[in-house]
């Protein structure tokens, strides 16, 4: 009896003694591609316009219209008010849609591509938020009040559905980061390491690593013209005149370079018969300098990739005046060419306009027309061309072409204002 007791108190000990299991450390696989099978798209409601009689509503009315049978949306709205606003104009314009959600989330603007949530994969078999941090794309501070907000919607999107959420102190837009969710990231240098300015390509990639799970990272130079920073001055055009960039980011790869699949990067670029127009010419020399670095690079696995070209519209130019959203904040600028802004009076503007900039879900492309009644035939030649060219590196996906300027005249497209939520890992 003894001898039991003596054998049971050894046993009880060694099962109290044992080091008790370790949990897992949180840590990312990977961010899938936006070519991957998706959960949703992501949309920001607009309440504003950029240009008075330029409805970024309507755009925002396309993109859903062109997604709701095939895609759940999810639409967030920054106030109870708006919210309910969204509700009845969607269910006026388009029926009572199952396939949407509304979800009420604090922000001021509508670019859910760069503030809103980066799903990304974790070792833990789910989803996590990569959360970056946000300086309104140059504009301002990483402290300002509205910056703060904007920086914080991809924080309560973690909290609404409780995921975990991996932060960092590096800022970076999801504009500006296009991944082939096999550890290939391809970014520019001229936004990254103009947000960064104390951090080293090194540094910033181990934070991509971290982040998105990237092991390999292609660093092309610079975006298109009218992507510039509007305080860098205003752009002298073919006919003499000063245009100016609409609150621009500086570069967004996703303006110019985009991974139709894993191993296939659609790259835009310049008719050589526009090469008399300035813009047009620094913009060939701009992408040609990025194609040579395309043609090099190799991917995750040291695989040379697959590169297609798409010849971009014409630059779309514009009017604004005092009472244009976009036109009452660039007036408050400090120019960095010494120009001074001509408050008062009318001026004209570039579009952030690109065929680039489109939206993919798993059964229909999104792209954008440029050709309005009245306009050159050769715009609505090049729509078609684009068109056709999308539908090439999207065989088995519908592509439905929209009219998004109203959203061009605000500093991006319509891949801007969207995020996909891809698959969870367990699904």
């Amino acid at each position: 009896m003894k001898k039991i007791l003596l054998v049971l108190t050894i046993a009880l000990v060694f099962t109290f003694c044992k080091e008790p299991k370790e949990e897992k450390t949180l840590s990312v696989i990977r961010q899938a591609a936006e070519f991957e099978p998706q959960e949703a798209i992501w949309l920001i409601w607009p309440d504003i316009d950029h240009k008075v009689g330029e409805s970024v509503e309507q755009v925002t009315l396309s993109i859903i219209d062109a997604l709701v049978k095939e895609e759940r949306i999810v639409i967030s709205c920054k106030s109870e008010v708006l919210l309910k606003k969204a509700k009845e104009t969607v269910k006026t314009h388009l029926g009572n849609l199952e396939n949407v959600t509304f979800l009420e989330i604090p922000s001021s603007e509508i670019w859910a591509r760069d503030m809103g949530p980066i799903f990304v994969e974790t070792n833990q078999n789910n989803l996590a938020i990569a959360d970056f941090n946000f300086n309104s794309w140059g504009y301002s501070d990483t402290l300002d009040v509205d910056t703060k907000r904007e920086e914080m919607f991809d924080v309560r999107v973690g909290e609404h559905y409780n995921m975990p959420v991996i932060s960092s102190s590096m800022i970076s837009e999801g504009g500006n980061r296009e991944v082939n969710g096999r550890g290939t990231l391809i970014t520019t240098e001229s936004v990254e390491m103009g947000r960064n300015p104390g951090m080293t390509k090194i540094e910033m990639e181990s934070e991509y690593k971290r982040l998105l799970g990237i092991s390999k990272t292609i660093w092309l130079k610079q975006g298109l013209v009218e992507d510039d920073h509007t305080f860098l001055g205003p752009v002298e055009t073919l006919d003499g005149i000063k245009a100016y960039t609409v609150v621009t980011t500086n570069g967004h790869v996703d303006e110019f370079a985009r991974f139709v699949n894993d191993s296939t990067i659609l790259l835009a670029q310049i008719d050589s018969v526009d090469f008399d127009d300035p813009i047009a010419f620094e913009n060939h020399k701009r992408l040609e300098k990025n194609h040579e670095i395309l043609l090099a690079a190799r991917d995750q696995d040291g695989r040379p990739f697959r590169i297609v070209r798409l010849p971009l519209s014409r630059t779309i130019f514009t009017h604004m005046r005092a009472g244009d959203s976009v036109y009452d904040y660039i007036k408050t600028l400090e120019y960095k060419d010494g120009n001074s802004f001509p408050d008062g009076k009318r001026i004209t503007v570039m579009a952030a306009l690109s065929y680039l900039n489109f939206i993919i879900t798993d059964k229909v492309v999104v792209g954008q027309t440029t050709w309005r009644e009245g306009m050159s035939e050769d715009f609505k030649r090049r729509d078609q061309e684009a068109e056709k060219i999308l539908q090439s590196v999207f065989p088995h996906r519908k592509v439905l072409m929209i009219d998004a300027l109203a959203v061009n005249l605000g500093g991006g497209g319509i891949h801007c204002i969207s995020m996909q939520q891809p698959l969870a890992p367990d699904k």
